[in-house]
């Protein structure tokens, strides 16, 4: 399951743009990959870089950084996926998500895939 409407990276975050601000977390495919996410550690508010490090899910398979789809500020976090990290598993593209970025470039966007190109990619994988 790929939803049309946001934009994806090769390490299989995905982000959801509105009036300049991105709401980010992982894929369908990611977090069949990860199993069970048993903790979120969610990132802090402040400045992120484009694939820097955001956040961090452990899982009963391992753990695994969440990196920045795009620049800007963290300006809101998940405080929900503290106390119910399993919304990861069963909810990765609606309550699921991981936080929410100011954009500092919003066209940056251009660097990313659309679902169609994602998809592909996760099928040639």
């Amino acid at each position: 399951m790929v939803p049309q409407g946001l934009y994806y990276t090769d390490q299989h975050e995905w982000i959801k743009i509105e009036d300049g601000v991105g709401t980010v977390g992982i894929t369908d495919h990611a977090q069949e990959q990860l199993g069970e996410v048993t903790f979120v550690e969610l990132p802090e508010e402040g400045s992120v870089q484009a694939s820097g490090e955001l956040a961090v899910l452990e899982s009963s398979k391992a753990a695994s950084d969440v990196y920045a789809p795009m620049a800007g500020e963290v300006i809101e976090v998940n405080e929900a996926l503290e106390s119910q990290p399993e919304l990861v598993n069963q909810q990765c593209y609606t309550d699921g998500w991981i936080c929410k970025i100011k954009l500092s470039d919003p066209d940056a966007v251009s660097n990313l895939m659309d679902a169609a190109a994602y998809e592909a990619f996760i099928t040639n994988a």
